[in-house]
């Protein structure tokens, strides 16, 4: 799945981030390239879900650039003063981001749902985004809850529609934030295999999860985070090779519980 030479997707240098005094993130970097898929893992706390919000400016960073196909985002001039509310939301349409709780709207239909953003962000005609909507839900297997409304759905339903919604926006990057925590157990598989599905249609993601078999099975590469920074960053077989001692095994704890479903 990973690709080869090619120039970074997302290259993020040098990201930190406080809150009241308290240092959340410090000197964090990495790239990623189109098609690969990340999950960040780590203790609670450890600063991962802050940082995705960081990349669409969600929260502002305090230090660091993020960029995006070579585009600084949130940023813009000599003195990086904040971009205006419209290029801002032009510039977080082009990574969609999937919340832990679905963040729908409960007056809207389904389908309105998945075709607000297309129609008032990126301009396409009504028409045109109920089409390519039913094309997606079809794909999720929620084609037939198209005039449904979210109250109606099972959390795992309503997650499908939030992932749905994201692709609507034809994004170049999609973000996942822990997308499953606020499920049921016997309703974190529907929603995983969307995930994985869209995992091996070669679409750019960052997942941050403590699903840690579906992150070692379907992740490129993982991003261990402890107190704010990347402590780790390898493919899953290379960081399963670790020494026994190394705080990424340490926080895995021993890998047959970790696989095994016990």
């Amino acid at each position: 799945m990973m690709p080869g030479a090619l120039p970074p997707l997302l290259s993020v240098e040098g990201l930190g981030k406080s809150f009241r005094g308290q240092s959340v993130l410090s000197g964090i970097s990495f790239d990623v390239r189109a098609g690969e898929v990340i999950g960040l893992i780590g203790r609670s706390g450890s600063g991962k879900s802050t940082l995705l919000r960081c990349l669409n400016m969600l929260e502002r960073p305090d230090t660091g650039r993020v960029r995006l196909a070579g585009e600084e985002i949130g940023f813009q001039g000599p003195k990086r003063t904040p971009v205006p509310t419209r290029a801002l939301a032009r510039q977080r349409a082009r990574m969609s981001m999937v919340f832990q709780h679905f963040n729908l709207w409960p007056h809207r239909t389904v389908l309105r749902n998945v075709t607000e953003g297309p129609v008032s962000v990126l301009g396409i005609p009504r028409e045109q985004a109920n089409a390519q909507a039913l094309e997606i839900l079809e794909r999720i297997g929620l084609r037939q809850k198209a005039d449904a409304y979210p109250a109606t759905l099972s959390g795992g339903q309503q997650q499908r529609v939030s992932i749905a919604r994201a692709i609507a926006m034809q994004p170049e990057l999609m973000l996942f934030d822990e997308p499953t925590s606020a499920l049921d157990p016997e309703l974190v598989d529907e929603v995983l295999s969307v995930v994985a599905e869209l995992a091996r249609g070669g679409t750019t993601m960052l997942i941050v999860t403590h699903e840690m078999r579906f992150a070692f099975d379907v992740c490129d590469r993982i991003l261990y985070l402890e107190h704010g920074r990347i402590a780790d960053d390898g493919a899953p077989a290379a960081l399963l090779q670790r020494p026994a001692d190394a705080p990424v095994r340490v926080f895995l704890g021993p890998t047959g519980r970790l696989f095994n479903g016990s």
